[in-house]
């Protein structure tokens, strides 16, 4: 067990002699006695010499250090909690939370870890980087780590999770020619970047001081979602992880990268833009400008092309555009090197974790005829990622966004390939133009970039490497696979329907066969596909039963629930996959509950949907293949788990509209595209 402090036997402690000091935490709301938590909040990481320096890694501490409170955020615009709109839940069910906000003191971090985890425990560490664009906070509820962690116990895959703050809006990001050279003069490298710097300072403390906490340092996860992702991504083409690499792999959910990182002169132009609007004349007026009047002013990109920051040669974009041109295309050759079908599976081989210590995860870096470290990735989108924009982007015309659309193309033929291919013309009725304009928003800013990152990574990596998914199911609040749908069941924390409230207990038990050897991934080898599900693959050998790492194809329209929401006792005894009826979920029951009077999500989908992202994201933390290489998993529509081929995965998502218009556009006009539709006619997105 890790140290009590010595003032209350009830309060969890870890001495830390590396920075001469006791952290006393708490013992978090969810331990139990079989599965104890602990969280050390507010830890200070870094400090903040001055506004727009980089921040220095901050290793001097009181001999007793007080972990029980979360530390200040970084100063942002007070807005409603989003929260509320995004998950579907009232005002009065998100947690109260009033944090402290303080420009110089926000750098802090929350640890949240077994209970008995002690230094010699060796444990994978998941850092999370918190998105929200100039808005948000690491300490959040919404990112709790405790029943996470609490998971991972249960699992016997247990985890350490981290979160951060950092700063964000022009406090993390302003850059100019002359920024830089009073940067330079005070000894700073490099100008802008300030909130990617602060996460880097976040990962080098906990590389070196985790092991207190039970934490491996050489198995530091990155993972993030929406501009967290981004920022993830900035964090893989850095040039600190090509020469002191301080993570094992990363995990991209919902990425938002930037179509082109902007230089210093381009960063400066638009802060002269806003230093112009608020009436200031040089940095030194910048530097003394009240902090609450510099949070209101427009950001520009997170991040900025300094000539420091990212690894040599790199080119300003995420996505290198010889990376993804003409990859969609199924009749070109380069299909074969960036499809979904790399060289090997790595679930067909013996599971790399069995015989293995948990503390050594066995997933190396991969290289790729590059000098630099190739991190393992796992990187996915949700089905309807434009509700960040639905309301601005409703408010188009249709012949106001015919204009705009030519106008960012800057090719009539181009332009109405575009409009051709989503369906959208002058003439557009009103009550179906949003949903098309939704549709080539979530394409634009999530969806298509997402999925060339991941075949850019995948041909960094020599074809190896990289795991896709695809998150179609629907969240509890709302009834659709909207942005960050996947977060709800990832981290457990959004308050649930009383219909989706019985107790993991009560639940029929065959989401997952148990094995003692489990490596702790999704063993899809041991369910079977409904063959009456729309989505049954005929090329996957499933018709003689043969394990080929398939999974459950499970269409739960399919599936006779009794109105509890608990599935009726014909398909519990089945097994899915068992030997009396494998194909049970189809037989009829006439005494079953109407289908279309449950709701989207009930106790069942939710609890079955929420411990496979788990396993999955924990079996990859774990240096395990989460699914096979080759396949792409998908986590829903109504609770639908499984491994899927490239034809199920292209009729997921639009990737013909993607050929035939957005591949020919090239991913900065892809970008622009996005973020313009997104912003509305008045050009301010909420």
């Amino acid at each position: 067990m890790i140290a009590k402090a010595p003032h209350d036997v009830n309060v969890p402690a870890v001495p830390h002699s590396a920075l001469g000091t006791t952290f006393a935490g708490i013992v978090h709301p969810v331990s139990t006695p079989d599965a104890p938590v602990h969280q050390y909040r507010g830890i200070k990481y870094a400090s903040i010499p001055a506004r727009f320096r980089q921040s220095h890694l901050n290793t001097t501490f009181p001999p007793h250090t007080d972990a029980s409170r979360f530390g200040p955020i970084c100063p942002q615009p007070d807005c409603k909690n989003v929260e509320a709109d995004l998950f579907g839940i009232s005002d009065d069910c998100i947690p109260a939370q009033v944090f402290k906000q303080n420009e110089f003191e926000c750098l802090n971090l929350n640890i949240t870890c077994p209970g008995d985890a002690t230094p010699t425990s060796r444990l994978p560490v998941m850092l999370w980087i918190h998105g929200g664009g100039n808005r948000g906070s690491g300490s959040n509820w919404l990112f709790d780590g405790g029943f996470l962690v609490q998971k991972s116990i249960q699992l016997e895959k247990p985890i350490i999770l981290v979160t951060f703050n950092y700063r964000l809006g022009l406090l993390g990001c302003a850059a100019s020619p002359a920024l830089r050279e009073d940067n330079k003069a005070a000894g700073d490298e490099g100008v802008g970047n300030y909130g990617l710097r602060d996460q880097q300072r976040a990962i080098e403390w906990v590389h070196h001081f985790i092991h207190a906490f039970g934490g491996d340092s050489a198995s530091i996860i990155l993972f993030g979602a929406g501009t967290g992702a981004a920022d993830v991504l900035c964090h893989l083409y850095s040039a600190s992880n090509s020469n002191h690499p301080r993570f094992a792999r990363a995990i991209i959910q919902s990425v938002l990268p930037e179509p082109d990182t902007p230089t210093v002169p381009s960063a400066g132009s638009t802060l002269s833009r806003t230093m112009a609007a608020v009436r200031v004349h040089n940095v030194a007026e910048l530097r003394e400008l009240p902090v609450d009047v510099l949070v209101k002013c427009p950001s520009p990109a997170r991040a900025v092309n300094d000539g420091v920051f990212f690894r040599k040669g790199f080119s300003g974009t995420m996505v290198p555009e010889h990376h993804h041109r003409h990859n969609l295309h199924t009749d070109a050759p380069e299909l074969r090197a960036f499809s979904h079908r790399p060289l090997r599976s790595a679930s067909r081989s013996p599971s790399p974790m069995r015989g293995r210590s948990r503390s050594r995860p066995p997933l190396a870096h991969h290289t790729h005829s590059h000098s630099h470290p190739i991190q393992p990735l796992l990187i996915g989108d949700c089905a309807d990622e434009s509700d960040p924009w639905a309301l601005p982007a409703a408010l188009w015309s249709a012949a106001g966004v015919v204009r705009r659309i030519r106008a960012v193309c800057q090719s009539l033929s181009l332009a109405n390939g575009l409009l051709r291919a989503y369906d959208i013309h002058p003439h557009t009725p009103a009550g179906e133009l949003a949903a098309h304009i939704r549709d080539l928003v979530t394409d634009a800013r999530v969806a298509y970039p997402t999925e060339c990152v991941a075949r850019a990574a995948r041909h960094e990596r020599g074809g190896h490497g990289v795991w896709r998914y695809v998150f179609d199911q629907e969240s509890p609040g709302r009834g659709m696979p909207h942005h960050q749908a996947d977060l709800v069941y990832l981290f457990d924390t959004v308050p649930r329907p009383a219909a989706l409230q019985t107790p993991p207990s009560e639940l029929p038990d065959r989401f997952y066969d148990s094995d003692d050897d489990d490596d702790g991934a999704v063993d899809f080898s041991r369910l079977r596909l409904c063959p009456h599900s729309p989505d049954s693959d005929t090329d996957s050998g499933i018709d003689d039963g043969s394990p080929k790492g398939l999974g459950l194809g499970l269409n739960l329209s399919h599936v006779n629930r009794t109105p509890n929401g608990d599935s009726d006792s014909d398909a519990a005894d089945s097994g899915f996959g068992g030997e009396s009826d494998p194909f049970a979920c189809c037989n009829a029951d006439s005494t079953a509950e109407p289908l279309w009077t449950l709701p989207t999500v009930d106790a069942w989908t939710y609890a079955r949907v929420r411990d496979a992202v788990q396993r999955a994201w924990l079996s990859f933390a774990y240096g395990a293949a989460p699914w096979a290489e080759e396949r792409v998993c998908v986590f829903g529509p109504e609770g639908e788990v499984g491994e899927r081929s490239d034809a199920i995965f292209e009729g997921r998502r639009r990737v013909g509209k993607w050929r035939e218009a957005l591949e020919p556009l090239g991913m900065q006009l892809v970008g622009k595209l996005g973020v313009e539709l997104g912003n509305g006619p008045n050009g301010r997105a909420r």
